[in-house]
């Protein structure tokens, strides 16, 4: 059986004295993976504490063999981890192309290049020389995922990724995570919108009380409310 990708154990972590993961048991490959759960429950938190935002009270993060836990945020991404953060964090007076060409010179032969971007958001190639803040939601939400593949890490960490996006755009999110994995870049999806959510991963982990406390396949959880209501308040 190869290693996995990436395996979390016993992970704890918070801010100050409150802890907010109590316990994280998390593995996976080059797949992509949905967690899901209500406001509270600790998802982002555990998306900071992998990217070395949040150091870990205890626990441990292997990624590709090697431990990560404690490591800081640059470390974490030479590492091989990139990370697209809620509220997408662009900068407002760079325009679309000067945000990826600010990693291209360390792009070269690498498979995500600014080019490559292009290709997999087309709407970014039509407003390249359009500024951060006079984009769309959606655009905005592209560009912040393209600049995050610039990275050429193995795994990349979305965080609420369909929020405040229309149907269409959700769509074109969703067809762009699975052209990643299809060419071997790991998802790890956070989300509250249940159809997003499946229509991204297959697997379906939720969170509770800071706790990865069950696990779905997209089609039970779309089939079942019961599902829904424990663990989403939905259905």
């Amino acid at each position: 059986m190869s290693e996995p990708l990436l395996q979390i154990k016993g992970l704890r972590a918070g801010y100050g004295t409150a802890l907010v993961l109590d316990g994280v048991d998390l593995t996976m490959g080059v797949e992509a993976v949905g967690v899901m759960g209500r406001n509270g429950m600790g998802k982002t938190t555990l998306c900071k504490t992998l990217m070395g935002i949040l150091k870990p009270a205890a626990g441990e993060i292997v990624f590709k063999g090697q431990r990560i836990d404690g490591k800081s945020p640059e470390a974490v991404a030479r590492a091989g981890i990139a990370y697209v953060p809620q509220g997408r964090r662009l900068f407002p007076s760079l325009t679309v192309d000067e945000h990826l060409r600010m990693l291209a010179p360390k792009t070269k032969d690498k498979r995500w290049t600014p080019e490559a971007v292009y290709d997999l958001f087309p709407r970014l190639a039509e407003r390249r020389q359009h500024g951060g803040a006079d984009l769309s939601g959606g655009e905005q939400q592209m560009l912040a995922v393209g600049r995050a593949l610039l990275l050429n890490g193995s795994l990349l960490l979305m965080d609420e990724p369909s929020e405040g996006l229309a149907p269409a755009i959700v769509d074109i999110m969703v067809e762009a995570v699975h052209r990643l994995v299809d060419s071997g870049v790991a998802v790890l999806v956070v989300e509250q919108n249940l159809r997003a959510s499946t229509a991204m991963a297959q697997r379906q982990l939720f969170m509770v009380n800071g706790r990865i406390e069950a696990e779905a396949t997209a089609e039970e959880l779309a089939a079942d409310p019961s599902l829904q209501r424990t663990y989403l308040g939905v259905g």
